[in-house]
């Protein structure tokens, strides 16, 4: 990479990741810290998440030498870390997550694709993973794991989480209204994917107490693979409640049925992410496993009649586990999508 486009890419992505972390509804760690690299993901659970894909936008993504090249910034650079804190030495870039449920069909959270011009300004990527320990992050991604979003399929937004601008507490807290709406959006890509498989949801949902694991990428890390989670609360319309250990940039990661490895839901936000120290700089928020408000998912059933059955599938591949139709709503300006992409 040439120097001075390694310098515009890391403005380019400081200026995009750094707002959005501040302002957006944030997630949190719950009890241990279950998240893992790829690398450390069993075969199986590997496989599922080369269907996961983060989202960039374009200007962080930019072609060279044959490959495209994605600009990122150092997270605890980015958000100054506490020494010791977690991945600390790991880049950070893409500002949500999204999953592979058909041929070119991705699903993601509402608040990450606004409108059609935000849809036009994203580039999703394939494999932004670490593969071996001690590894490098795939920061330089052949051509035929870079996609366009060509249009929106379906998208959905509450007004009451969208029409709010603070903290992740106070988002989560409107979530807590058992009417409240859903949060997602179907995506069609500008080309079918190959040597990938669109993973299977379930089309009966989850219940209270079943045990759930989310892959995505918080705060815009490197995939990462997080479980030892339950449902803790299902009686809401269109959401229902975990204590996953999640981050902004999980916005749009599906979360699965640890039993099933069926896709229950697309994590949409939850509590407080990060946390000054006595000793001037910041930590990764932690809380009691039972303790916390809880992070909020949007039901599958709320999207799954617009995402087609798999041929032959009636369940995802077999994983080791870790640890309605809904109307239009009208998106939020583009100033506020930027608040809340995390």
């Amino acid at each position: 990479m040439n120097k001075i486009f390694k310098s515009v890419s890391l403005l380019a992505a400081a200026a995009v990741v750094l707002p959005s972390l501040a302002n957006a509804g944030s997630k949190s760690i719950y009890g241990n810290d279950d998240r893992q690299d790829y690398f450390e993901a069993s075969p199986a659970m590997r496989q599922l998440a080369d269907s996961v894909v983060s989202l960039w936008p374009s200007k962080q993504v930019k072609f060279e030498g044959g490959e495209f090249k994605l600009a990122t910034i150092g997270f605890g650079e980015a958000l100054n870390l506490c020494p010791g804190e977690k991945f600390r030495e790991q880049p950070i870039g893409a500002f949500c997550s999204g999953t592979l449920v058909g041929e070119d069909l991705v699903m993601t959270a509402g608040h990450c694709i606004t409108d059609e011009a935000k849809c036009a300004d994203t580039k999703l990527v394939f494999g932004f993973n670490i593969t071996a320990a001690g590894g490098a992050p795939s920061t330089s991604v052949k051509p035929e794991n870079i996609y366009g979003c060509k249009r929106i399929v379906k998208r959905a937004l509450d007004k009451q989480a969208s029409g709010i601008i603070g903290t992740g507490l106070a988002i989560i807290g409107a979530l807590l209204n058992k009417e409240a709406g859903p949060d997602f959006a179907l995506i069609q890509l500008d080309r079918k994917v190959e040597g990938r498989k669109p993973l299977a949801i379930d089309r009966g949902g989850a219940a209270k107490g079943d045990r759930v694991f989310v892959i995505g990428h918080p705060v815009g890390l490197p995939v990462k693979v997080a479980g030892d989670a339950t449902v803790r609360d299902n009686s809401f319309k269109a959401f229902f409640l975990t204590d996953l250990d999640t981050f902004g940039g999980n916005s749009g990661s599906a979360v699965f049925n640890a039993r099933t490895n069926l896709i229950e839901g697309i994590l949409v936000r939850g509590g407080t992410d990060f946390v000054d120290s006595p000793a001037g700089c910041k930590t990764q928020y932690r809380t009691g496993q039972n303790e916390g408000k809880g992070e909020a998912v949007t039901k599958i059933s709320v999207l799954s009649s617009f995402i087609p059955e798999l041929r032959a599938s009636k369940s995802a591949p077999t994983v080791e586990a870790i640890g309605v139709q809904v109307e239009e709503i009208v998106a939020p300006s583009e100033d506020l999508s930027r608040r809340l992409q995390f």
